[in-house]
């Protein structure tokens, strides 16, 4: 026999996760009620919450909802094109504030600099995100921007979509970085290879290649370190 689905309206008011949030803070809230606040209705049949855990559950926990589509949201059941889309955008603005910083742009003077710009926004992605990482004269930061997703291999990132991307940001070097998935940074033959097309097509258009960044969960390698570019 199934468990009964409460509705909201069967939660005692002061148990509800708005009434919870106002008193006693957002950080009191499970996750479940955090995304039910985002989802703000559920089902005729099913409360936000119940909604709410149940992409948790898709999900395979809080972490991964950085790696659901819009489409892939719409296909559990209660969530349509409007809650998926409010869903997601609750999921970046934590990812912007996670690697947002106070004052001027930072500055890249090391492989650990690039890779804290780039850790929270990689390490729980589940595809291969290629990211270059735009810098000036003086090495700020003056833009980002993700190039590919999907296995690396040199059809997908080709020096012709990086430079064109350099070039549009007045950019005078650049940092390379993807994640590995699997959570072990180790650089494979193909990171390798790609690397060192990269900084000779870098060379041709005078814009240099600094290093390019392996990251994964938690940790990164710096192929400029290794000595393998």
């Amino acid at each position: 026999m199934e468990s009964p689905q409460y509705m909201l309206r069967d939660i005692p008011h002061e148990e509800r996760p708005r009434e919870r949030m106002m008193r006693y803070g957002a950080g009191a809230l499970s996750h479940a009620e955090l995304l039910a606040i985002l989802l703000r209705t559920g089902t005729h049949q099913e409360s936000a919450i119940h909604v709410a855990q149940r992409i948790l559950s898709r999900a395979g926990g809080i972490r991964n909802l950085v790696d659901l589509s819009i489409d892939e949201l719409m296909q559990i059941k209660g969530i349509g094109e409007a809650k998926a889309i409010q869903l997601l955008a609750g999921v970046e603005i934590g990812r912007r504030l996670a690697r947002s910083s106070l004052g001027e742009s930072p500055v890249i003077r090391s492989p650990r600099d690039a890779a804290e710009v780039v850790m929270d926004q990689l390490r729980y992605l589940q595809k291969e995100h290629f990211v270059c990482l735009f810098l000036n004269t003086k090495n700020h930061l003056i833009g980002q921007e993700t190039l590919s997703i999907g296995s690396l291999n040199a059809s997908i990132v080709h020096p012709r979509e990086v430079f064109r991307a350099a070039i549009k940001c007045s950019s005078a070097s650049i940092v390379c970085a993807h994640n590995h998935p699997s959570g072990d940074p180790a650089p494979s033959p193909e990171d390798i290879h790609i690397t060192k097309r990269l900084c000779e097509a870098g060379e041709i258009v005078g814009i240099d290649v600094l290093d390019h960044i392996i990251v994964g969960d938690g940790e990164f390698v710096s192929l400029k370190e290794q000595g393998l570019m």
